[in-house]
């Protein structure tokens, strides 16, 4: 009984700095002129009281101290698979913000500077779930490094592939968006956690909000179409359309491509 009351104000307490942190929070509305084409800025989702899974979490970040290494453990409610999929994704959306930034910082296009602010409110809602079931945090603060070896090399190879062009760099954060869709889903498909899968399906809509950004964004550069690089062709269209993915609808997308390679 003390576990089960435990959990549901863990549940209440994530509701309430969901609802605190919209009320915090202003879409931005002033476009950025660029290299002769207008840059569209990332409008976040507005947290609803009453559809709280069809909203990005925005989670205040914490002051944890980052472990090196953070092995599964039993915290006696979840799984391993629960608990191996918090730690992968709250690397994962560090990766997506420390790819943004260094592109930013390349290329000077903010939209990589926008998307990588709501990066870091994605990683501190993951780290959220990982204080409150007592899980140490793998996350290091140092940009680019990653206590994932996985994930390591794929910085590395992202880094490489976005610093050919600026093209190539939009395409690589369009993927990073579509690849963090469907791990996101995928680990949603893993847990029954209500709490772990309020914040899963948030991500969801931010990711699936950043993709349309950078689609945009391509477009406005190249003037061709993007072809969906990991999702189906079905669920991209669903996306670019403003259909929420699982997080609404239940319907979990596959990817008809490669994975990272």
């Amino acid at each position: 009984m003390k576990t089960k009351n435990m959990r549901k104000m863990m549940m209440m307490g994530i509701s309430l700095l969901l609802i605190a942190a919209s009320a915090a929070c202003s879409p931005v509305s002033a476009a950025v002129a660029e290299k002769g084409f207008e840059e569209p800025m990332v409008q976040e989702p507005v947290v609803s009281v009453n559809e709280p899974a069809a909203v990005e979490a925005v989670v205040p970040a914490t002051n944890e101290t980052a472990a090196n290494e953070a092995a599964p453990v039993d915290t006696g409610v979840l799984t391993e698979a629960e608990v191996e999929g918090l730690l992968f994704m709250r690397e994962e959306e560090k990766l997506a913000g420390d790819v943004y930034r260094y592109f930013y910082e390349m290329w000077g296009s903010a939209v990589f500077q926008n998307i990588a602010a709501s990066e870091d409110t994605h990683t501190d809602a993951v780290l959220t779930l990982l204080n409150q079931y007592g899980i140490a945090d793998p996350a290091v603060s140092e940009a680019g490094v990653f206590s994932n070896p996985d994930l390591q090399a794929l910085y590395d190879q992202l880094i490489a592939q976005g610093s050919q062009s600026l093209q190539d760099a939009l395409l690589v954060g369009a993927a990073i968006e579509e690849i963090d869709i469907l791990d996101l889903e995928e680990r949603m498909a893993q847990t029954d956690e209500a709490d772990i899968q309020l914040v899963y399906q948030n991500l969801t809509q931010g990711s699936e909000s950043h993709l349309r950004a950078f689609v945009r964004v391509l477009g406005n550069q190249s003037g061709a179409a993007y072809t969906p690089q990991y999702l189906t062709q079905d669920r991209y269209d669903e996306i670019l359309a403003g259909v929420n993915g699982a997080g609404a609808s239940g319907n979990v997308g596959k990817g008809g491509g490669r994975r990272w390679n």
